[in-house]
């Protein structure tokens, strides 16, 4: 039945005081003793911690000030109650007690019925701080399992949709695959830059990089006679496969008003992608004709990534360009078609391209 009782660590040098406190204590608690602080700090390390502490104050070679000084500082015991029972009565000592970290501070001669109600106070607190901190820790559990299953259901999203744009479109595989690290590698090589390091977090990166896959999700409102026409597009057909950006953008756009939120990350850059990878940098792009920094990053980003992709791969209408004749042109299309800051940073980490290329190859990259 003991065993059940709360735990006091009685800390006094002399017996009679330690005598004294368990006389009265020891119905309903049980007791611990030591003599001094070091002893004091040992029973701390016990199989059975105490769960509230009565602390003298002066005491040789290490007063109570500084036993609780350093009870306070372990993690491991600092939760457990001090209450300084001393002598010493000076306001400016008591002062000194809660600097330390007392939970409360009894003068002698004491009153037993105030130091029962005190440690009854004093224990009932720990309680519910132990309870809040279990609660908080079930609260954070409860979040972290939650923003899991957002994740997932976030990247199930997108995977979906991916997957849909693959079925409408035969050349979009592997290229999805390398767009998405190349955009992935540029964020990285300007996240270096302290003027884009804000926005390019490591978190904001793991969303372009799975966002981007959804850039030509708008495909899939195009005409198969056009999508899949096994030769160069006419004008006409040209002009109706714009289209695809403005499509993508209207279908993410209702993807984030159904789910109530204008400004859902992932949605939002999927829609900023989708809508304004072929915008140029001179502003003759399209579906908007936006220029410069109009653009979003995350757009120009695409850019520059999906049209060396489409260089270096193989199409009806082209045969595939080296790599070098891909960097030459990205270089002429700087400031033109490009954001000459990301061309740079293209230029610094092309051979990180050239592995992405061959790492998710059709068979037809050089």
């Amino acid at each position: 039945m003991s065993t059940n009782k709360p735990t006091v660590l009685i800390v006094d040098d002399e017996s009679i005081n330690i005598s004294i406190l368990m006389s009265f204590l020891k119905t309903d608690y049980r007791i611990i003793a030591a003599k001094n602080g070091h002893q004091a700090l040992d029973r701390l390390t016990d199989a059975i911690p105490p769960d509230i502490i009565l602390l003298d104050v002066v005491m040789p070679e290490m007063d109570g000030y500084e036993v609780c000084k350093k009870i306070k500082d372990n993690p491991v015991t600092q939760h457990i109650p001090v209450i300084f029972i001393s002598s010493k009565n000076n306001h400016i000592d008591e002062t000194n007690g809660f600097e330390m970290g007392a939970a409360d501070y009894i003068t002698k001669p004491i009153s037993p019925p105030i130091v029962l109600s005190r440690i009854k106070t004093h224990l009932n607190l720990a309680r519910v701080r132990q309870l809040l901190v279990s609660q908080n820790h079930l609260l954070e559990e409860t979040i972290k399992q939650r923003t899991k299953e957002l994740t997932q259901t976030q990247d199930i999203t997108i995977l979906a949709l991916a997957t849909l744009a693959e079925t409408r479109d035969n050349e979009t595989g592997n290229h999805i695959r390398r767009t998405q690290n190349y955009v992935k590698a540029l964020a990285i090589e300007l996240a270096k830059n302290p003027k884009h390091n804000e926005f390019l977090t490591p978190e904001n990166i793991d969303l372009l990089f799975k966002s981007a896959p959804l850039h030509d999700i708008g495909k899939v409102g195009i005409p198969d006679n056009i999508l899949l026409k096994p030769g160069k597009l006419s004008t006409d057909e040209f002009h109706i496969m714009k289209d695809h950006a403005s499509l993508g953008n209207e279908a993410l756009s209702k993807a984030e008003q159904l789910l109530g939120n204008g400004n859902i990350s992932f949605l939002r850059f999927a829609r900023e992608i989708a809508s304004g990878h072929h915008e140029k940098w001179d502003g003759s792009g399209y579906p908007k004709g936006l220029s410069g920094e109009e653009i979003p990053f995350s757009a120009r980003l695409m850019a520059v990534a999906d049209v060396y992709d489409a260089l270096i791969s193989k199409r009806v209408y082209k045969p595939a360009f080296t790599h070098n004749k891909a960097v030459s042109i990205i270089i002429e299309g700087s400031g033109k078609h490009f954001d000459p800051e990301i061309v740079n940073a293209f230029l610094k980490i092309e051979k990180q391209f050239v592995d992405i290329a061959k790492c998710f190859s059709d068979g037809d990259q050089v």
